[in-house]
């Protein structure tokens, strides 16, 4: 199966049910489909869900730019996984932000929601590079530079 063979310009960038799905170029001309897993943090196989996501378009699967993209895996990153680090500090800062706007009732302001797309970017980067560190095939830190 290619991107060509569906008509996609590859990488290509979705929300399927919730869940951050992106469908990358393989070296052999063809496409690989990586969903995120909330329990690592880290990508699987999607290889099967392709037809469906290209061709059930609507409902809950949807298509994303690679900055949200970026956006939605860390806020899934932040709210799924806990641990110790840098990247887990970010992800509080984030959540300690969130938490007040809630709490108050309100939107974020303008600096806060630049703020959390700032880190998030980050934690998507460092966290994209010790996946490559761990061998992750569907880690790819440079989408968030997109």
């Amino acid at each position: 199966m290619t991107g060509a063979e569906h008509g996609l310009d590859l990488p290509a960038y979705y929300d399927y049910y919730h869940t951050p799905v992106k469908m990358v170029p393989t070296p052999e001309g063809g496409l690989a489909a990586w969903q995120l897993d909330r329990r690592t943090g880290g990508w699987k196989s999607a290889n099967d869900i392709v037809d469906e996501i290209l061709f059930a378009m609507g409902g809950d699967i949807f298509v994303r730019t690679a900055e949200r993209f970026v956006q939605r895996t860390e806020a899934e990153r932040g709210r799924y996984l806990k641990g110790d680090g840098p990247i887990f500090a970010l992800y509080e800062t984030v959540n300690a932000i969130e938490d007040v706007a809630r709490a108050e009732g309100r939107p974020f302001t303008v600096e806060e929601a630049a703020l959390i797309k700032g880190i998030r970017r980050r934690t998507f980067v460092m966290f994209e590079e010790q996946l490559q560190q761990a061998g992750d095939p569907g880690a790819d830190p440079t989408i968030a530079a997109s």
